[in-house]
């Protein structure tokens, strides 16, 4: 029990003695000093004439002898107080508690800037003696260090000389270095003033809803006072992302022209430079341009394009990304076109490499080099949205004067910089620069809707001469899906060429209609089918057109062609009659029989044999079933082989490898099933594929209208499932369903605001 008692005495005094100094650290500084002190006098040492005494003595009597005698014995009594310290606890108490405990204490009543100023003043002081001590040390006709204070001109004049061959030498080492830095570290960034832009919101058509937030938004640039007297801040920075082609960059010149303020356009690689460290001089190069600018007018804006370039610390960015509309498929025919867009999406992917291939594959480790390409890397990214946290500090030659003489800076004015990005990427950014105050509002510029269509159809072709009615536009409207705003410049662009190569001076319908053929098809190949294989092809594309005109009612029919463009043999294009966001089974259904058609068609017209050209609608229509069956829950599981995104682009390994591999029999199956049904449509109308087929042997190309009129049918017409929910109700009972859901949440309420009173009660 003692022993037990005598440990808990040992271990509180051990918590309040100093911390056992190692043996080295005890003695190193001074083993220095004696070396030093040794050295010294021994090189004056000149026996028997000058003994080691005398020696010393000179020694201590020089300014410089004195001091490292002075800190030697200093460093031998801080020593000898650091033990007395680790072994006695109360004297560590005495000088931790009360004496320089005392001295914090004391020096806590001050204000902080009042103890900088005096630390200030002190560290002076001894800069100053450090400097009379050298001086007298070194210089002989300076005797004392008072005088070595007194004499401080004559003594820098005398240096002077010196100190600037110094600097001469390190001006040309080391300005060769920042001449390359600075030559490097120059453009990438245009500067357009006010009065140089000429956009305007009126000039931005098809996106009226995200024009509309812009607006709202650039009211916060124009009158910043108001929101920030309420306790707000300015939003410092608006991503617009979206595919390439629906004006983001025109709405941000557009936000540039309607508030009046500068607009720098900085290009995508600006920070991407050959050294490392060359980007960040570029941030922070922009960055004062931008405060300057700001200062200037009264506000900036900054607009980054392919906000994707600057980088990301996190996946790779450009992973990923399909085979494109024209997909690695055999010389056949165009299967992929007559489908949906999310169809197409699906069918077009390249083909995946088997696991027993990937892992051969070389894995090359991502590391960036250091003088290699791609200097644009972590810490240019780093320094951009270090600079975007819009950081407010004292800058500027005079507020360092005013810090070095011990005055408050001045404070810093309010730069109203707005960040304005644009991409096609937005998962590639890096999560920190998306944040709130850097990236304050985030809009997605998505394809035109068919009224942003015809507005977008209609202000272009107003620039030139034409001849189309309203009617003919709106039309144009409806079968153009998908097409950005630059994809309708381009295609009246190619309307006026083909008017103009024709000797026109105004616009026509068949115009726009051959422009839009050229611009989604290509030009057709000057070549010629043997006999034999363009009526093969013909009769190919008749079976494919017939079973799209009787199946899909959602569509139209464009144009049907058997003329060889680029690896494209042939091919019949619908396009969609509305705008819609995903497909029915029933829709799934009708694509997959217009795909095999081809195959049922050829056995049938040539005594069950085929081509190999119905290879890629087999694909396609292989892949779209195994996704039906194993991904959409269209078949009679609804187990989901969708695999888990790979990379920050949200991209999915393709699944219908499993799904063919695992649930073969049930895919093969329903195509057997939706073979057999696309069989009987095309026995019913063998004379309809006849006779398109000898349009198009004739003609080569055929329009929708002529289909349609060799059909004699409405299309959607052997549509087989009619999906009862999209029946429309009449008005009396749709307002009678709004009354009764209006009344249920308003009872809601009350029932939840009476028990919340009955609670506050109690």
């Amino acid at each position: 029990m003692a022993r037990e008692h005598e440990g808990l005495s040992n271990e509180r005094i051990q918590r309040v003695t100093r911390r056992k100094a190692d043996w080295w650290d005890r003695i190193k500084i001074v083993l220095l000093l004696s070396i030093i002190t040794g050295v010294a006098v021994g090189a004056n040492v000149a026996p028997p004439f000058r003994t080691v005494t005398d020696s010393f003595t000179d020694f201590v009597s020089s300014g410089f002898g004195a001091a490292v005698v002075f800190l030697l014995l200093f460093e031998i009594l801080r020593q000898i107080h650091y033990v007395a310290s680790e072994r006695s606890s109360a004297y560590h108490s005495v000088w931790t508690d009360r004496i320089f405990g005392g001295a914090e204490r004391s020096a806590g009543r001050f204000k902080p800037w009042t103890r900088y100023r005096v630390g200030r003043f002190v560290r002076w002081l001894v800069y100053v003696a450090i400097y009379a001590l050298v001086t007298d040390t070194l210089r002989d006709d300076i005797n004392g260090p008072v005088e070595a204070v007194q004499q401080f001109p004559r003594v820098a004049l005398d240096v002077i000389p010196m100190i600037l061959q110094y600097a001469l030498l390190l001006f040309f080492v080391v300005g060769q270095f920042v001449a390359i830095f600075w030559f490097l570290s120059r453009g990438g960034m245009d500067v357009v003033l006010p009065e140089e832009i000429k956009t305007r919101f009126t000039d931005v058509w098809g996106q009226d809803h995200v024009k509309d937030l812009l607006i709202e938004n650039i009211g916060f640039l124009e009158k910043p006072d108001e929101i920030e007297a309420k306790g707000g801040y300015i939003p410092g920075g608006i991503l617009l992302w979206g595919p390439p082609g629906t004006g983001k960059t025109m709405m941000a010149e557009a936000i540039a022209g309607e508030t009046g303020r500068p607009f720098v356009f900085v290009e995508p690689g600006a920070f991407m430079n050959m050294f490392m460290g060359v980007g960040i001089l570029k941030v922070k190069g922009l960055y004062r341009k931008l405060r300057k600018l700001s200062l200037r007018h009264g506000g900036v804006i900054v607009f980054f394009d392919e906000a994707d370039a600057l980088g990301s610390r996190g996946a790779l960015a450009g992973a990923g990304g399909g085979g494109g509309p024209f997909g690695n498929f055999e010389l056949s025919c165009n299967g992929w076109n007559y489908a949906s867009d999310t169809t197409r999406n699906l069918v077009v992917d390249e083909p995946k490499t088997s696991t027993e291939e990937k892992s051969h594959e070389r894995r090359w480790p991502k590391v960036m080099m250091g003088m290699g390409m791609g200097g644009g890397g972590m810490g240019t990214l780093q320094a951009l949205l270090t600079e975007m946290n819009g950081l407010t500090k004292p800058r500027g030659f005079w507020n360092r004067v005013r810090k070095t003489l011990g005055m408050r800076p001045k404070p810093p004015p309010k730069y109203r910089i707005l960040h304005v990005m644009a991409t096609n990427m937005p998962n590639a950014l890096d999560e920190a620069m998306l944040r709130p105050g850097r990236i304050d509002r985030i809009f997605k510029v998505g394809y035109p809707s068919r009224e942003g269509r015809r507005t977008t159809l209609a202000g272009y072709l107003s620039k030139v001469s034409h001849n189309l009615t309203a009617e003919q536009i709106d039309e144009l409207s409806t079968v153009t899906p998908y097409y950005t705003g630059a994809k309708i410049k381009d295609l009246v662009n190619e309307a006026l060429i083909l008017a103009i190569r024709d000797g026109r001076q105004t616009i026509e319908w068949d115009d726009i209609w051959h422009a839009k053929s050229l611009k989604e098809l290509g030009p057709p190949e000057d070549s010629e089918y043997i006999e034999r294989e363009r009526h093969a092809v013909a009769v190919h594309e008749a079976s494919h057109a017939v079973l799209a005109h009787l199946m899909m009612r959602h569509k139209k029919i464009d144009l049907a062609t058997i003329e060889r463009r680029g690896t494209v043999g042939g091919m019949v294009k619908p396009i969609a009659m509305e705008d819609r966001f995903t497909l029915w089974r029933s829709e799934y259904e009708a694509e997959v029989m217009t795909f095999i058609a081809s195959l049922a068609g050829e056995r049938m017209f040539f005594e069950s044999d085929n081509s190999a050209g119905v290879s890629s609608d087999l694909r396609a229509a292989t892949q779209i079933v195994a996704s039906m069956e194993g991904v959409y829950g269209m078949g009679d599981g609804i187990t989901s082989w969708l695999g888990l995104p790979q990379n920050s682009a949200w991209q999915t390994p393709d699944p219908t490898e499993k799904v063919v591999g695992r649930m073969h029999d049930r895919v093969e199956r329903r195509l057997q099933e939706l073979y057999d049904r696309t069989w009987g449509i095309l026995d019913e109308h063998r004379e309809q594929v006849l006779a398109i087929a000898a349009a198009l042997e004739d003609k080569k190309t055929i329009s929708g209208d002529e289909i349609a009129a060799i059909m004699g049918t409405e299309p959607g017409s052997a549509v087989t499932r009619e999906p009862s929910g999209w029946n429309l109700v009449d008005e009396a009972t749709a307002s009678q369903r709004r009354e009764h859901a209006v009344a249920s949440i308003t009872r809601r309420k009350a029932a939840e605001k009476a028990s919340s009173n009955g609670d506050q009660d109690s």
